[in-house]
């Protein structure tokens, strides 16, 4: 194939695609009939028809965290991201492996097809709610989501807080053995991360929620173990490959590598840090650079950790420190790290700051860094991720409920729209049911709406016990 052609039939499938997902996400919004599904639809068959026609069919498959048009893998481009990304999470929540359009499909069989989908996204069995009901469309036909591990291999949760606490070990490990002086290899901790990385691609949303789960009195190594969670879930939404992960897995674990050498009565003070002892803080990433250079089989990843470590706090506009004599365009990872760095900062409890900052609060506050402080368009992608309400948020709904959010809504335009766990119903009685704030009754009105947020300590709300 001429690679001119060839770039062509990539443009289409990416097309395609990203069609398909808003015509999804308008049909989430709207009913069939509204005149904003219809050109969405329009506009999907308007691409669809002449691949159906040349090819005499359109297959479109998920694996992994990937899609393939009729077999060939269609990459991830930066300008349809969240289209995809969108897309890859509304097909595994429905178990939905393979889409296929066998003939050139009518208006109405995508009506139909679009009201199913949506239903089988509140069923407790949602890609049999989902075969069943597009059964009766020749034109289209869906098949399972084929699992990477078997089915009751091992308890996924199981797994995930395992890996999050022996991530927590190791790095508390790591940093007490270099405070020693004794010699470590990065390479020792790779495997650590590629666990992390497998998880977040596989099961982003258990993992998040450990980041929602602060421990004060072991902060430092918590807090480098959420960053990283935090950072690779973020370079996964940026459509980073595997190795790319690992290595921005491994640097944003080491990011505050520096402030082994920060005195333990300047780092633990509990009250606001003077002028000199803020002075000798900002030299901690001059330190982590340092300590970094002096590791066991220095290597790529060693440098770009040091790299990550020296400017994580420079800030986008450079406004930050270590002040340079030059101008400098700070590494893709060290953004990513400030903007996880200062997330999981502000939502913790530190010495200092024994109450942390609410979730949704220390997004505000990130808003209003864009542009200075934070980069704006990875700032955007963050909350896209976390979503306006991240896990761990305890909100009020209109029906007098109590919520525990466990999931964020992957559709951009619901962002307020999270799943939730209601762990106090409208009569004050605890209870423990998992709900989507998607879910419409016959009217076609939300069920269930967020009204504000609360204070989940105030409450009394053990966030590891519904979490974990």
């Amino acid at each position: 194939m001429p690679l001119t052609e060839e770039k062509k039939t990539y443009q289409e499938a990416k097309d395609l695609i990203n069609s398909l997902a808003i015509t999804i996400k308008t049909a989430q919004i709207h009913n069939p009939n509204n005149v904003a599904v219809v050109a969405a639809i329009e506009k999907f068959l308007s691409l669809a028809n002449p691949i159906i026609k040349a090819e005499k069919l359109v297959t479109l498959d998920l694996i992994n965290e990937f899609f393939y048009l009729n077999e060939a893998r269609v990459r991830y481009s930066l300008e349809y991201i969240i289209n995809f990304d969108f897309l890859s999470r509304e097909f595994k929540k429905r178990e939905l492996g393979t889409l296929t359009f066998n003939d050139i499909p009518a208006e109405n069989d995508i009506k139909i097809f679009l009201k199913a989908f949506i239903e089988a996204g509140f069923s407790e069995t949602p890609f049999e709610t989902l075969s069943e009901a597009v059964d009766n469309i020749e034109r289209i036909k869906v098949g399972k989501l084929k699992k990477i591990k078997e089915e009751g291999e091992f308890d996924r949760k199981k797994f995930v807080k395992k890996t999050y606490f022996n991530a927590v070990s190791f790095t508390k490990g790591v940093m007490t053995k270099i405070k020693a002086g004794e010699k470590i290899s990065l390479k020792k901790a790779k495997r650590v991360v590629e666990t992390v990385v497998d998880l977040i691609l596989e099961e982003e949303s258990l993992l998040l929620g450990m980041t929602a789960l602060k421990d004060y009195d072991e902060y430092t190594y918590h807090h480098s173990v959420n960053v990283s969670i935090l950072s690779v879930a973020l370079g996964q939404r940026l459509g980073l490959r595997r190795k790319a992960l690992t290595d921005l897995g491994m640097s944003s674990l080491f990011h505050d590598m520096g402030k082994i050498e920060v005195p333990s009565e300047i780092l633990n003070k509990a009250s606001e840090f003077s002028e000199g002892e803020w002075e000798i803080m900002r030299q901690h990433p001059l330190w982590g650079v340092r300590a970094i250079l002096k590791l066991k089989g220095f290597d790529d990843i060693s440098l770009r950790t040091a790299i990550v470590a020296f400017e994580h706090h420079l800030n986008y506009n450079l406004s930050g420190y270590p002040k340079l004599r030059n101008t400098l365009k700070p590494d893709l990872f060290s953004k990513i790290v400030t903007i996880a760095d200062q997330y999981d900062a502000m939502t913790s409890s530190r010495v200092y700051s024994r109450t942390p900052v609410a979730p949704d609060r220390a997004l505000s506050i990130m808003v209003d860094r864009s542009g200075t402080q934070l980069d704006p368009y990875l700032t955007k992608l963050f909350i896209n991720m976390v979503g306006i309400h991240p896990i761990g948020s305890l909100v009020m709904l209109n029906t007098k409920e109590l919520g525990l959010v466990f999931e964020s809504n992957p559709n951009p335009d619901f962002l307020d729209r999270p799943r939730v766990i209601i762990v106090v119903d409208s009569k004050g009685n605890r209870i423990k049911q998992n709900v989507d704030l998607m879910e419409k009754d016959d009217a076609d009105n939300f069920k269930r709406s967020i009204v504000t947020t609360l204070d989940p300590n105030q409450y009394r709300v053990n966030l590891a016990e519904y979490l974990l």
